[in-house]
């Protein structure tokens, strides 16, 4: 038997096969959908997590205006993971805000503010200012600059100033309303601003590489505006 007629009678076999299932069955196709579901995708992560708020510390400061109230450190509100046996653990610790509260004189105050160099009449021809700094030295304009850098304000300007109305370290900041306000430290004194302030009236001297530099400064003024923020030292 040649592979011709072979082919021929396998093809007769199938078509009988087919009919007779097609007399005595019927069958139908379906088709089935498997869907997943993810029951936990609505879920919050943190559903094991505990917030604890964090606390807030007032610290008072007598060397502060009481119209002054700032943070000195954030707060930062704790996490604890809590397990399945309701066992805690600390991931993140709760950090309490400081906040610092002055208590201390009021120190608004408008004035006159003018400038001077150490090359001043009647001023130390060495440059050195009335005050010693927070670390005992003695500061040179000449020497050491028209800047102070204070451990908690930074780099300030240097004022002179009555003294026995703002302490040496008394921590100003001046307002002229031509230039950005800025801060400035009392390090120095003259008799003009004593006698001034005798009479009731603020007067302030803003430091200056030179006399002739003050012209330049566009600082001056007559009522210029000063706001205490730290009393003295």
């Amino acid at each position: 038997m040649n592979i011709y007629l072979l082919d021929v009678l396998s093809k007769i076999v199938r078509i009988l096969v087919v009919s007779m299932i097609s007399l005595f069955h019927s069958f139908t196709l379906t088709t089935t959908s498997l869907i997943a579901s993810n029951t936990t995708i609505h879920k919050s992560l943190n559903a094991n997590n505990k917030v604890i708020e964090h606390t807030t510390v007032i610290r008072y400061n007598e060397k502060v205006p009481s119209t002054i109230s700032k943070v000195v450190t954030k707060g930062i509100d704790g996490v604890v993971y809590v397990d399945e046996k309701k066992q805690e653990k600390v991931l993140r610790e709760m950090t309490p805000e400081v906040v610092e509260q002055g208590t201390g004189a009021q120190g608004e105050y408008t004035g006159k503010l003018s400038g001077y160099g150490p090359d001043c009449p009647g001023c130390s021809k060495v440059g050195n200012v009335a005050c010693y700094t927070r670390e005992g030295k003695k500061h040179s304009l000449i020497h050491d600059g028209i800047y102070y850098h204070d451990t908690e304000f930074g780099q300030v300007r240097i004022l002179s100033a009555a003294r026995d109305k703002f302490p040496c370290g008394t921590v100003m900041k001046i307002d002229n309303g031509k230039v950005e306000p800025y801060l400035a430290i009392v390090l120095d004194s003259g008799a003009s601003m004593v006698n001034a302030w005798k009479k009731g009236t603020v007067w302030i001297d803003l430091a200056y590489e030179s006399n002739a530099a003050v012209r330049y400064g566009n600082t001056s003024g007559s009522h210029v505006k000063f706001s205490v923020q730290r009393w003295g030292w």
